[in-house]
């Protein structure tokens, strides 16, 4: 069993978020430790433009303006290039923030990355995850195993901003 096929280490309230700088869809570093003082949404996702993906980005997308009103920035992170992510961007029309951790350290040490079952056979990915973080840097939430469909509205009920 190598390093990656461990189970991930999983994150949990009170936790410090792991800082990060990553490209955007259009190559511009962002870093978690710039949003400090605002919440943040940061959302795992195996790959854009698949059917899953892009419901949850357009449901996030969709959420954006609620979201924002409630204090709550978005980052979704995936492995795709770069190039990718800002197809997806205009494809899609998606309003939010997209990052690319094509190594998958940031995923790794959100524990969004490892083994994970997949239509009942054990594989090594992306584990579709979620976090809320304060506005100190630390998990507030940690949700992991998320359902595509349906979860940007679970968690604004979470959130208590339905």
């Amino acid at each position: 069993m190598t390093e990656t096929d461990a189970a991930p280490v999983r994150l949990a309230p009170g936790d410090p978020a792991p800082d990060f700088t990553l490209p955007d869809a259009d190559g511009t570093p962002v870093s978690l430790s710039a949003y400090r003082g605002r919440r943040v949404i940061v959302y795992c996702y195996p790959a854009a433009l698949t059917p899953g993906c892009t419901t949850q980005a357009v449901d996030f997308t969709a959420a954006a303006g609620d979201l924002a009103e409630a204090g709550l920035e978005i980052i979704g992170i995936s492995p795709d290039p770069v190039e990718k992510l800002a197809r997806f961007r205009e494809k899609e029309d998606l309003r939010i923030t997209l990052v690319s951790d094509p190594g998958k350290q940031v995923m790794q040490a959100y524990g969004a990355y490892g083994p994970k079952k997949l239509y009942g056979k054990e594989v090594v990915g992306v584990i579709r995850s979620t976090f809320v973080i304060d506005a100190e840097g630390r998990v507030e939430r940690a949700s992991y195993n998320v359902k595509a469909t349906g979860h940007v509205a679970k968690l604004r009920r979470d959130l208590g901003l339905d």
